[in-house]
């Protein structure tokens, strides 16, 4: 898997753009809040009936398994696509 499929890199990703800054300045790792293998083998089951929610830093991110990314109720990511910006 590539890092810009990874979806904990997109994650980590959408976090930052949300702050303004790059992924390594955010000064915590997603590690932290997660488990970041968990979410690799949640993407990875055929059910994308799914959202996993977790509070990150002060953010509430959740990612579905259709792969999109949210921050703070706010599409930022999706996996497979570049940056996307909807409400």
């Amino acid at each position: 898997m590539s890092e810009d499929h990874d979806p904990t890199v997109v994650l980590a990703r959408a976090i930052a753009e949300v702050e303004g800054t790059s992924p390594h300045a955010l000064g915590y790792s997603l590690g932290e809040y997660v488990d970041t293998d968990a979410v690799r083998q949640l993407l990875a089951m055929d059910n994308v009936d799914w959202t996993l929610t977790v509070t990150v830093h002060d953010h509430e991110v959740a990612i579905d398994g259709d792969g999109r990314v949210t921050v703070d109720g706010t599409v930022v990511r999706r996996l497979e696509d570049s940056l996307v910006e909807e409400s």
